[in-house]
């Protein structure tokens, strides 16, 4: 049965090759990538070139990635900005530190003036108890917070999640829920 599937199955070098990109072929990429994902300049670039070094070029002329993706982002397709402050709340929902948006931004090629103001320091209080409440450590903690191995290793949690040290040794050291949720109260005002 395996030798009539084989069969069936066409060569790796018989298959059909994608013809050269011309500059149709390259703007339908650009929208069919841009419409399902939320992407970067940067990311579309990559992409563009990547498909572009595969495929071949049939134009004639070069291909003006660039002047492609300024025109996406003319017509609002390609944001970096909108990109930014989605990525970073989705981020800072999850509970990761303003270091580590900072870094997946700057990954993801967004320019530190599309990046938005930085935020304030009860919403990085409010993230980083997040955090503590999703991992259950610190005040979250089920079987407290006394072993110094145990705080170690959460506030080293809290270091690789992005929180500033202050941040993540105030919320590790609060001792119940009620008194980290206050941390965030006391610096709002």
């Amino acid at each position: 049965m395996n030798d009539a599937r084989a069969a069936k199955r066409p060569e790796k070098s018989a298959r059909r090759v994608p013809p050269p990109l011309d500059e149709v072929g390259l703007r339908a990429l650009a929208l069919g990538y841009a419409a399902r994902f939320a992407t970067t300049r940067v990311r579309l670039a990559r992409y563009l070139a990547r498909k572009v070094q595969e495929r071949g070029w049939d134009g004639p002329h070069p291909a003006d990635i660039d002047a492609l993706i300024d025109r996406l982002a003319t017509l609002g397709y390609v944001d970096d900005a909108a990109f930014a402050a989605m990525k970073g709340r989705a981020m800072a929902a999850r509970g990761l530190g303003q270091r580590r948006v900072s870094e997946a931004l700057s990954a993801a090629g967004v320019a530190v003036a599309d990046r938005g103001a930085a935020p304030g320091r009860a919403d990085m209080l409010a993230t980083a108890v997040a955090f503590a409440r999703r991992k259950r450590i610190g005040p979250y903690a089920p079987a407290g917070n006394d072993d110094p191995k145990r705080r170690e290793k959460a506030l080293a949690a809290m270091l690789r999640a992005g929180h500033a040290m202050d941040i993540a040794r105030r919320v590790l050291g609060a001792g119940s829920p009620e008194a980290a949720e206050a941390l965030i109260a006391g610096e709002a005002d």
